[in-house]
């Protein structure tokens, strides 16, 4: 099998802009227009409570629904992109997107909520896994940096959409949902008009089944385990640290404060991480990040005052900027190339299944232990995953090394072919 790739991608790939092919910067621009206009999640539950008049709980459990269909993206997106292609799963991720979200705009009865909301879940996220594989099928050097220019430019997007969609809200929810609407069919506009498939050409062919393969390859799964531990280690700040900080006397106005401070220093950090860290040994840089964020985690939760806490935000958000710059290269050298898609999908589960865990493991500590408890946890687990995370360095040297050898026997052989 072969690794070329179509006629159009090469003519898209052939045209860089700062070291970064013109895909990248495409991809990069549907990342940064479908977080500033994804605004409905963020105020989904205010929406229920306040527009649909449903209960509290009930309002969660839907929020949750939305969760679990994101988990659900996650593992179709990574299945589709090796299926039918990267270009055609992202443009059916944004086009469902647009048609879930009208759906559970306009539902009113439960099932109808219920049903629209799974579906969201489904659609919203599913355009990630492909992508990531779609930078995954590029050569090597650029992969850090692409990666890199992805986090930022959803981070960006994020920023934007937490300065609107407060200040939008004030006219309605409906509002919201279009925008949200609006900007998933930009992102596919974009992707159709600027995106070529990647997909290595006979992969289709090969069609290897995913499950066999992972459950032989004990990297790919003790990867995975350390990343859902280091995912629900880094989530649960999210969901504690308002309340840490409310019972620190702290309004949710110095809350937002410093939980911006996080998106500035993405903003501002993230270009020049991915210029000191490219050259790296990744496995270093993602041990050295998991620890941070650990600290930073801990540090939080027995932090008083909002200097104490905002320390603790930036010591984690280099953490949380480290495992960025390197964890889609890393997983895209485990990937097999005909499973490329699904394996990019099953690493971004273990985002998905922390965003489960984290928020339920850090409020359980909280109410039951109390801060100090969660704090000395959260610096634990940090050690914890550091020296799981470098005891993986070798195996991890030699699947990156046999995956450059492996480019290189393909390259050559369309060298000679040509």
């Amino acid at each position: 099998m072969t690794s070329t790739i179509s006629p159009a991608a090469t003519a898209i790939l052939s045209g860089p802009r700062l070291g970064l092919p013109k895909l990248v910067w495409a991809l990069a621009a549907t990342h940064f227009v479908g977080r500033a206009g994804g605004v409905v999640r963020s105020f989904l539950v205010l929406y229920l409570t306040q527009a649909q008049h449903l209960s509290p709980a009930t309002a969660g459990v839907v929020v949750a629904a939305v969760g679990v269909g994101d988990i659900g993206s996650q593992l179709l997106g990574g299945w589709l992109g090796d299926r039918i292609g990267r270009r055609n799963t992202m443009l059916v991720g944004f086009v469902g997107a647009a048609v879930a979200l009208t759906a559970l705009g306009s539902a009113d009865s439960m099932p109808e909520i219920w049903a629209a909301a799974v579906g969201v879940g489904l659609t919203i996220e599913l355009f990630r896994p492909a992508a990531s594989a779609a930078v995954a099928d590029l050569p090597t050097r650029q992969r850090i940096r692409a990666f890199g220019l992805l986090y930022w430019a959803a981070n960006l997007g994020f920023s934007v959409a937490t300065v609107t969609a407060g200040i939008l809200a004030k006219y309605g929810y409906g509002l919201l949902f279009w925008i949200n609407v609006v900007a998933s069919l930009i992102a596919a506009l974009i992707v159709w008009r600027q995106v070529p498939e990647t997909r290595p050409a006979g992969s289709t062919r090969t069609r290897r089944a995913l499950l066999p393969v992972v459950l032989r390859d004990r990297l790919m799964i003790a990867m995975m385990v350390i990343h859902v531990g280091y995912f629900t280690l880094f989530l649960q700040t999210f969901t504690t640290l308002p309340l840490l900080m409310t019972a620190d006397g702290l309004g949710p106005a110095t809350y937002g404060a410093v939980l911006a401070l996080n998106g500035i220093a993405i903003v501002v950090g993230q270009p020049v991480a991915v210029r000191l860290l490219a050259g790296r040994n990744g496995s270093v840089v993602s041990a050295v990040s998991m620890l941070l964020v650990g600290v930073g985690a801990g540090l939080g939760a027995i932090s008083h005052g909002t200097a104490g806490f905002a320390g603790s935000v930036l010591i984690w958000t280099l953490g949380q900027i480290g495992i960025a710059v390197r964890f889609g290269d890393t997983f895209a050298d485990l990937a097999p190339a005909e499973l490329r898609g699904r394996y990019m999908g099953l690493a971004s589960t273990t985002w998905s299944v922390g965003a489960v865990f984290g928020p339920l493991a850090g409020t359980a500590l909280l109410d039951l232990a109390g801060p100090t408890v969660l704090g000395s946890a959260c610096a634990i687990s940090g050690i914890v995953l550091f020296f799981a995370q470098r005891a993986l360095a070798p195996a991890l040297r030699r699947r990156a090394a046999a995956h450059d050898e492996s480019l290189e026997t393909n390259n050559d052989r369309k060298g000679s072919a040509a």
